[in-house]
């Protein structure tokens, strides 16, 4: 009677079966990361073979002619290969004035624009929308554009895709933090 009274049924009174294998962990995915986290999580490689992080300066708030870098230099010999930080879809080759021979990439998430600047060339048979893996050599270290012509290097920035093919003008992040690795072969040679 008193059971009826707290308004308990005998089955609620019985223990509950306890699971005893392992919950799988759940990761999120990318697109509900902060873009910082997801960055972290690709452990993007240095974007110039042979190079280590600790040669790495991070020029990312440099000051470059009353603007701010947003972008870190990557130097290295002329014609070292440059190589995709992560895997991803070539979106576009561009030459311009300022970049001179460059390379925008979209991630495997489309999340992130990387783009390649100052290349001396690209490595044959580079084309828009061509799916590439981490490593995979896109051209070779140039001062193309506005880069001061004794001083070869990679301009690498890391911009936020805004989607609908946009390319272009997405919000930097700076990249530095999340070069994690040196580059080395194993993609597409010269």
């Amino acid at each position: 009677m008193a059971s009826a009274f707290l308004g308990l049924t005998l089955a609620a009174c019985l223990p509950v079966p306890v699971r005893t294998e392992p919950v799988p962990e759940v990761k999120a995915p990318a697109t509900q990361l902060t873009p910082e986290a997801a960055l972290a999580a690709k452990a993007l490689i240095i974007p110039v073979e042979g190079v280590d992080p600790s040669r790495v300066r991070d020029s990312y708030t440099a000051a470059r002619g009353g603007r701010t870098h947003d972008a870190v230099d990557i130097m290295a010999a002329r014609g070292t290969p440059v190589i995709a930080a992560d895997a991803g879809t070539i979106m576009r080759l561009r030459q311009n004035d300022a970049g001179g021979i460059t390379i925008y990439q979209l991630d495997p998430d489309e999340r992130f624009v990387y783009y390649y600047a100052h290349l001396d060339r690209y490595q044959d048979g580079l084309i828009e929308g061509m799916k590439i893996k981490q490593g995979d050599v896109l051209g070779f270290v140039g001062t193309t554009g506005n880069a001061p012509k004794n001083t070869p290097h990679l301009h690498f920035q890391v911009m936020i895709y805004r989607g609908r093919g946009q390319y272009w003008g997405g919000e930097p992040i700076n990249p530095h933090p999340y070069l994690s690795r040196a580059g080395g072969g194993g993609g597409r040679k010269q």
